[in-house]
C-alpha cells in the first residue's frame, strides 16, 4: 500500500519519506499528543510495548497505527531499547497552529541503546558507552608501518567521555569486556571473531564511514588526529560521526571536551573472565552483592561512575596508587572533615550529564537550576578539604564558578515550571524590557480584577460577573433576568442557555494589550532562557574540570568510608611493576596479609573466618582440602585485596604488604558455552591457555580444579604441567587449588612450591570445616561427607563409604607389594594418635612404616602421655619443638607420619 506514494495522505506520505530516510530505525512519528507509528513498524511496537495496534483506512486501503504517549514515552522507548530496537523521533518542528498546512516534521533524534541520552533512560551512575573497532584503512586486518591491527574507541554521549587504544584481537576482546558496552559498530575488515565475546547490540554503518579521510576529518573537530595512530583514528572517527548522527547535530559535539588516547597496559589488566570470576560488578547468580555493591558509599552519580572506573581499571604506577591511598587515610582519620564533605555531595547534581544536556541546547530552566545548587555545594566542599595536605591537589581544582552560579541565580526563579515555553522561568529585574513587558500584562490582569466591582456599582447587577476562557477571551456574564439591566456600551460576546457574555470597549483593549504582553514576554523569556543556555554551555571546559574534582573527591570519601566502616586496613606497597613494567626496587614483593577477609562474603556471613596469607613473589601456592572448605573464597578474596589496594581502596585485613601487579588472572567455576559449541572442558582450557601465555612475574593467577573435565590421568597430567610452567616459565605468583593430592609432592621438587591445605576434622563419620588455611597437604577431600551433606540418599553415601574403604585397602596392598601407582594413605589426626596410638581405620602398616620406627614409636608415646590439662602453653611450645627435632632426627618423617611426597616410608613411595 505504501508503495503508491501518490495515493498516500499528506501526512503518511511524510511518514514514508522519513522511514526511508532512516530505514534501520523504527519511526516514531508525533501526532498531536502522541508518538506514531504505522504498518509493519506500528506491529513491532505494539508487540514489544505491549499496546493496541489500531486499523486505519483511507483512499489506499487499510493499514495499522500504533501510538505512545508523549507524556509517557520514556516507559515505552526504554522497552524499544532493550529489545535492541533503534527509534527515529520525528518531532513537529513547526507550530501547527502558524502552520498553513501539513506540519513540518523532522527527525531530532536517533535513539539507540549506546547512545541515549534522556535521563529516564539512563542508569544513575554509571556510564552507558557506545564502542567501535575498526582497521586501519582498506580493511586489512594486518598491521602496517608497526601500527597495531584494531583501534578500539568508545564514547558516552550522555556525558562527553571518549577515549581511544589499539591492539591486537586479544586486546581488543579484553578492552570490550572491560568498556561493556551497551552498543557496538565493526568497521569493514573486523574479523567477526574478534568481537565475539562482547554481549550487546550491533550497528552496521555506511563503510565510507570508515575510510581514513572521512574519519580524520570528524576526528579533527575534537583533537588534533596526528596524535593517533591509523586505526585508532578510524575507529575513534566513525564513532564520534555515529554520535553526531544520533544526536540530530550537524556539527560537533560541543561538550566532547576532548578525545583521550590511553595505554592498557598502564592500569591492572582485567579480562573478562576475571571480571566475572572476582565478581566486582556481577554476581554468578545474578542477585547476590559485588564488590562494587560492597564498597559504593557515595553521594552523587558522578563520585559513583568514578568509582566503577576506578575499579575497572585500577591503577599499576606506585606513586598514583599511594597518593591515593593518602587522600583515603586523610579522610578516614578526620571524621568531622569527611562527614561535612559527604553531606555537601548530597545536594550535587550529575554535572557531567548536566553540562551534555545544556550542550545540547536540551537542558530546561530546572536543569540549570541543579547545575546552579551543585556549584553553591562546592564551597563547602572546598572549605572541610582546606587544611588536608593529601588532598591539596584536588582542592585546586574545586572551582565553585562563582560566576556562572551567580549568573544563573540573577537570571532563573528558584522553582521554575518544567516547560521553558510556558513563561515564568526568567527572574524579576535581570532583563528591564521583560520587566516592562510583564508591568504592562500585571497592569491590566489588575485593572480586570477590579472591573467585577466596579460594574456591579455602575450597573446595579448584583451578580454579575467577569471571567476569561482561551477560546472567548475576557467577558462580562449577566443571567437571563438581569438583561434589561445591561448598558448600551456591552457588545454582546456569547449566549449561554441561562445568561449572556458581553465586553466593552475597554475591556478588549485591555484584553488585547494583556494577551499581547503575556505573548511578548513569553517570547522574549524563551529567547532570553536560551542565550543564557548557550552562555553556560560556553563554560563546558570549566563545568567538566569540575566535574572531575567533585568526582574524585567523593570517590576518595567512599572508599574512607568504607574502610572505617568495614574496619579496612591501609596496604603497605612494596616492589612490583610499574607503569613502564619496571622494578620499583624493595626486596621482599610478595602478597602477605594477616587476618584477611573476603569483603563481599564477610558482609552476609558474620561468623566470617579470616586467614592469613604468605605468598613471597613466584610463590606456587598448592591449595588442598574439601570442597565447602573455604578453597575458591580465599583465592579470591586474596585477589580482591589486591584489586582494592591498587584501585586505591584499603583492604579487608589485620595488616597488609602488597606488590604493584601487572595483571590478574582467574579461572574458577565452569559453565558450559553451549552456543559456541564448547564444552566446559574446552572453555576450562581456553581460558588456562590465555593465563600461560600471558601471565609473567608479575602476575597474580588463580586457578581452581584446572583438568576436572576429563580422565583422571590426563587430568592430573596437565594439572601438574600447568604448575611446573606457572612456577618455571612465567614466574607468576599463583593460587592453585586442586583435589589431585599427587600434586603435593611437587613442593619438594620446585623451590618456590608450597602447599596449603583448608583444616576439617571427621568425627563419628560427621565432618566439620574449620575454614581455616594451614601449612602442609590435606589428608582427605570428603567427597562422600559433602555428598551426605548435600542430600544424597543414604543408600548410596553408604555404598560410596564401602567403595572408598576398599580403594584404600587396595591401596595399602599395593604400597606393601611396592606398587608405584598408590596413593597417599589418609592422614589422621594429632587428636587420634595422641588418644588410640594407632589407627584403627588405616590398613595394616607395612614393615618399616614410621609405626615400627623405634624412635617414631616412642615420639607417639611420649605425644600420647602429654598431659595438655597439666601444661602451660610456654611448656607445650617447648614440647612441640622437642617433638619436631625427634621427629627429624626419627628418618626426616614429617609430623604426619609420612614422608615429604606422602608415600608411606619403606612401603614403596611413589
Amino acid at each position: 500500500m505504501l508503495d503508491r506514494r501518490e495515493e498516500l495522505t499528506p501526512m503518511l506520505a511524510q511518514y514514508v519519506d522519513v522511514a526511508e530516510r532512516y530505514d534501520d530505525a523504527v519511526v516514531l512519528f508525533r501526532v498531536g499528543d502522541f508518538y506514531k507509528a504505522f504498518c509493519e513498524a506500528a506491529d513491532e511496537v505494539a508487540r514489544i510495548c505491549e499496546l493496541t495496534r489500531i486499523e486505519r483506512e483511507d483512499s489506499t486501503g487499510t493499514y495499522t497505527a500504533c501510538g505512545i504517549p508523549v507524556d509517557n514515552a520514556p516507559k515505552y522507548l526504554k522497552r524499544l531499547l532493550d529489545a535492541e530496537y533503534r527509534v527515529a523521533v520525528a518531532d513537529q518542528v513547526e507550530d501547527p497552529e502558524e502552520a498553513s498546512g501539513l506540519v513540518e516534521r523532522a527527525v531530532t533524534q536517533v535513539l539507540t541503546p549506546g547512545t541515549v541520552v534522556e535521563e529516564e533512560l539512563l542508569a544513575a551512575g554509571s556510564n552507558t558507552y557506545v564502542a567501535c573497532v575498526a582497521t586501519a584503512a582498506g580493511g586489512s586486518e594486518k598491521e602496517s608501518e608497526g601500527n597495531p591491527a584494531y583501534g578500539v574507541a568508545h564514547v558516552d554521549v550522555s556525558t562527553g567521555e571518549c577515549a581511544v587504544t589499539a591492539g591486537d584481537a586479544a586486546a581488543v576482546d579484553e578492552e570490550l569486556a572491560r568498556i561493556g558496552p551497551a552498543e557496538l559498530l565493526c568497521g569493514p575488515g573486523v574479523d567477526p571473531a574478534v568481537v565475539d565475546g562482547a554481549d550487546c547490540m550491533r550497528t552496521e554503518r555506511d563503510p565510507e564511514t570508515f575510510e581514513p579521510d572521512a574519519a580524520r576529518a570528524v576526528l579533527d573537530r575534537y583533537a588534533e588526529s596526528e596524535r593517533f595512530d591509523a586505526a585508532e583514528r578510524v575507529a575513534a572517527g566513525a564513532l564520534l560521526s555515529y554520535a553526531e548522527y544520533t544526536q540530530g547535530d550537524d556539527g560537533p559535539l560541543e561538550y566532547v571536551r576532548r578525545v583521550r588516547r590511553y595505554d592498557p597496559r598502564r592500569s591492572l589488566r582485567l579480562d573478562a573472565t576475571a571480571l566475572r570470576g572476582l565478581e566486582l560488578f556481577e554476581n554468578h547468580v545474578g542477585s547476590g552483592r559485588t564488590l562494587f555493591d560492597t564498597i559504593d558509599e557515595t553521594r552523587s552519580a558522578l563520585g559513583r561512575r568514578r568509582l566503577r572506573a576506578w575499579l575497572r581499571r585500577p591503577l599499576v604506577d606506585r606513586e598514583a596508587i599511594e597518593a591515593r591511598h593518602d587522600a583515603v587515610a586523610a579522610f578516614a582519620e578526620r571524621t568531622l572533615v569527611r562527614e561535612d564533605v559527604r553531606e555537601a555531595l548530597s545536594a550535587a547534581y550529575d554535572l557531567e550529564r548536566l553540562a551534555g544536556r545544556i550542550s545540547r541546547g536540551r537542558a530546561d530552566a530546572r536543569d540549570l537550576r541543579s547545575l546552579h545548587d551543585t556549584l553553591a555545594a562546592v564551597p563547602a566542599i572546598r572549605d572541610a578539604v582546606a587544611d588536608v595536605e593529601a588532598l591539596a591537589e584536588v582542592r585546586a581544582d574545586l572551582d565553585p564558578l562563582d560566576d556562572l552560579r551567580e549568573l544563573i541565580d540573577a537570571a532563573v526563579v528558584e522553582e521554575p515550571p518544567q516547560e521553558i515555553t510556558d513563561g515564568g522561568v526568567i527572574r524579576a529585574g535581570y532583563d528591564d524590557e521583560l520587566d516592562e513587558v510583564r508591568s504592562t500584562a500585571r497592569e491590566g490582569r489588575e485593572w480586570i480584577a477590579n472591573l467585577e466591582e466596579r460594574e456591579r456599582e455602575r450597573t446595579g447587577i448584583d451578580n454579575l460577573e467577569v471571567g476569561y476562557t482561551q477560546v472567548h477571551g475576557y467577558f462580562i456574564e449577566v443571567t437571563n433576568g438581569q438583561l434589561d439591566r445591561v448598558p448600551d456600551d456591552y457588545t454582546r460576546r456569547q449566549t449561554l442557555k441561562n445568561s449572556e457574555r458581553f465586553y466593552t470597549p475597554e475591556l478588549k483593549r485591555r484584553e488585547d494589550e494583556i494577551l499581547g504582553a503575556e505573548e511578548r514576554a513569553d517570547a522574549m523569556e524563551y529567547e532570553l532562557f536560551a542565550d543564557l543556555r548557550d552562555r553556560v554551555a560556553e563554560e563546558s571546559d570549566r563545568i567538566g574540570a569540575l566535574a572531575d574534582a567533585v568526582a574524585r573527591v567523593d570517590a576518595l570519601s567512599a572508599l574512607a568510608t568504607a574502610a572505617v566502616e568495614r574496619d579496612y586496613v591501609r596496604p603497605e606497597i612494596v616492589a612490583g611493576a610499574d607503569a613502564t613494567g619496571g622494578d620499583t626496587g624493595d626486596n621482599d614483593d610478595g602478597i602477605h596479609l594477616k587476618r584477611s577477609r573476603h569483603p563481599v562474603v564477610e558482609e552476609t556471613e558474620p561468623e566470617f573466618v579470616p586467614n592469613d596469607a604468605d605468598l613471597p613473589r613466584g610463590t606456587v601456592a598448592l591449595i588442598t582440602g574439601p570442597n565447602m572448605s573455604g578453597k575458591s573464597t580465599y583465592m579470591r578474596q586474596v585477589a580482591l585485596a589486591v584489586v582494592l589496594s591498587q584501585a586505591g581502596s584499603f583492604v579487608p585485613a589485620e595488616t597488609a604488604r602488597l606488590p604493584v601487579v601487572d595483571r590478574v588472572f582467574t579461572r574458577v567455576g565452569a559453565s558450559d558455552d553451549i552456543a559456541g559449541g564448547e564444552s566446559t572442558f574446552m572453555r576450562e582450557m581456553r581460558e588456562l591457555t590465555d593465563v600461560l601465555h600471558d601471565a609473567t612475574g608479575d602476575s597474580l593467577v588463580l586457578l581452581d580444579e584446572v583438568g576436572r573435565g576429563t580422565s583422571t590421568t590426563d587430568g592430573r597430567a596437565i594439572a601438574r604441567a600447568a604448575v611446573e610452567f606457572l612456577h618455571d616459565e612465567a614466574g607468576a605468583t599463583t593460587l592453585f587449588a586442586t583435589h589431585y593430592h599427587e600434586l603435593t609432592d611437587l613442593a619438594d621438587e620446585h623451590d618456590r612450591v608450597v602447599n596449603r591445605h583448608f583444616a576439617a576434622t571427621e568425627r563419628d563419620g560427621e565432618v566439620t570445616f574449620l575454614h581455616r588455611i594451614r601449612e602442609g597437604a590435606a589428608s582427605s577431600s570428603y567427597g562422600v561427607e559433602v555428598a551426605d551433606l548435600a542430600g544424597v540418599p543414604d543408600s548410596v553415601v553408604a555404598r560410596a563409604h564401602d567403595l572408598v574403604a576398599a580403594d584404600r585397602s587396595d591401596a595399602g596392598d599395593r604400597s606393601a607389594a611396592g606398587d608405584d601407582t598408590v596413593e597417599a594413605t589418609p592422614q589422621r589426626t594429632l587428636d587420634e594418635i595422641a588418644t588410640n596410638g594407632h589407627d584403627t581405620s588405616s590398613p595394616p602398616a607395612a614393615s618399616g612404616s614410621p609405626r615400627h620406627d623405634p624412635a617414631v614409636a616412642g615420639l607417639l608415646t611420649d605425644l600420647r602421655d602429654l598431659s595438655l590439662a597439666e601444661t602451660t602453653p610456654l611448656e607445650a611450645l617447648n614440647s612441640l619443638h622437642e617433638f619436631q627435632r625427634r621427629a627429624e632426627e626419627a628418618g626426616d618423617v614429617n609430623r604426619d607420619g609420612y614422608d615429604d611426597d606422602g608415600a608411606v616410608p619403606g612401603g614403596g613411595g611413589q
